[in-house]
């Protein structure tokens, strides 16, 4: 037996999922429940997966199915294929430019949730891209300066769950909240640097971080 906040949340989830093909936010899920705090969220996930409603999947951002809903709960159709974000590889024609997401703002800073925009889109050359799918992001901060990244540029990141030390990744943190920062690891640490001596290095043990993509490109409008 749920709670109705728990019922409304499965329930939340389960069409946004069906509507955009990912999982919603912490802030989406707080903002569609009116709730206050992203800690009620988490508390309402912990109670659906031990009920086995919800799963949460290892290595993939937005991690969570949805395995059962309560009953009389009539499942939305899945959004067809041509609705999705347009795609085409590094290979595509040199002359036609790409349609990429544009999710939102991500932290070169303090971490802060990015926050998805399945509306906003970019138009880049497919020279930008590499042969994995990919997103972008709107900058927020000054952490990375030293890196040539800089507060309002959009980066292009290609969807990836592993990294190479030196890699600049999108990393989530704690389940919670997405930071661009320079990939380390240091034994029973993950590391994730900053390009700016103002700024400290987040450490966290592995299992608090999951990479999210990695740089591949950058745009900078002057």
């Amino acid at each position: 037996m749920l709670t109705r906040k728990q019922r409304d949340l499965l329930i939340f989830i389960n069409d946004y999922i069906q509507k955009t093909g990912l999982s919603p936010s912490f802030e989406e899920m707080k903002i569609g429940l009116d709730l206050k705090s992203k800690s009620g969220i988490h508390r309402l996930i912990n109670a659906l997966v031990e009920r086995g409603f919800l799963e949460r999947l290892p290595n993939k951002a937005r991690a969570l199915e949805v395995k059962k809903l309560p009953e009389n709960v009539v499942p939305m159709a899945p959004r067809s294929s041509a609705s999705r974000p347009n795609f085409k590889p590094a290979n595509a024609n040199a002359n036609e430019l790409v349609s990429l997401p544009l999710h939102g703002k991500i932290a070169a800073g303090t971490p802060i949730e990015a926050v998805r925009n399945e509306v906003d889109t970019i138009q880049v050359p497919p020279s930008m891209l590499g042969m994995q799918p990919c997103y972008a992001l709107t900058v927020e901060g000054d952490s990375m300066i030293k890196a040539g990244i800089m507060d309002g540029d959009i980066v292009i990141i290609e969807t990836c769950d592993r990294a190479n030390d030196g890699d600049i990744v999108v990393a989530l943190v704690d389940e919670e909240e997405v930071t661009l920062k320079r990939l380390r690891r240091e034994i029973g640490s993950v590391v994730l640097m900053p390009e700016n001596d103002a700024y400290e290095p987040i450490r966290r043990p592995p299992g608090r971080v999951r990479i999210q993509g990695k740089l591949r490109s950058l745009f900078r409008n002057y």
